[in-house]
Order: structure tokens, then C-alpha cells, then sequence
């Protein structure tokens, strides 16, 4: 499940994003599970790319930091309407290192 291409290296309290491409036309939509007393989400949004058609599909951008140093997962299944078990999962693994001092 884990792909070595999905690590992020990070600072405490540094915002870091992840983004998914999501088609809302499909009914398609990222839902992100991760410990909370390691991250904080600060926001999630969907940028919707132009077209010229009724599809709307984009980016969906999580915007996340970590609260501790140490080793994080964030698990992101993406869930459709209509079905009981995730279309695609995807997982990311974020080492947070503490801030620098001055």
C-alpha cells in the first residue's frame, strides 16, 4: 500500500499541502484519515479546473501541519457515493522535523 514516491519531509507547524485530483461528475470524493495528535488539517478545497462542459472534475488540495515531530501517515481513500469500500487508497508519509533555533 505504501509507495516510497509518497513521502513528505516537513517542520512543525510548517503548512505542507497534498493534492488529489478528484471528478465530482463520478461522484468521487477523497476522504483523509491520520492522527490527530501528529497533524492538524488547516483547510481542504477543491479547485475546479475549466472546461467547457458540465464535468467537474479538479484538484482537491489538503493543506496540513504537523503538530509534533516524528513519522505521520496520512491514509486517503477515495469514496464514491454509491459504494461501500474505497475506490483507490492512497498513502502518504510525512516526517515532521522540529523547528530550527535561532
Amino acid at each position: 500500500m505504501y509507495d516510497a514516491g509518497d513521502s513528505r519531509q516537513v517542520m512543525v507547524d510548517q503548512p505542507f499541502v497534498l493534492q488529489l485530483w478528484e471528478d465530482r461528475t463520478r461522484g468521487e470524493q477523497w476522504v483523509a484519515s491520520y492522527d490527530t495528535k501528529g497533524l492538524t488539517l488547516l483547510s481542504d478545497e477543491f479547485l475546479r479546473i475549466a472546461s467547457n462542459n458540465a464535468v467537474e472534475n479538479g484538484q482537491r488540495i489538503f493543506e496540513f501541519a504537523a503538530v509534533q515531530p516524528g513519522v505521520h501517515y496520512v491514509v486517503f481513500e477515495k469514496r464514491m457515493g454509491w459504494k461501500f469500500t474505497a475506490e483507490d487508497r492512497r498513502l502518504f508519509k510525512i516526517e515532521a522535523q522540529p523547528p530550527t533555533g535561532n
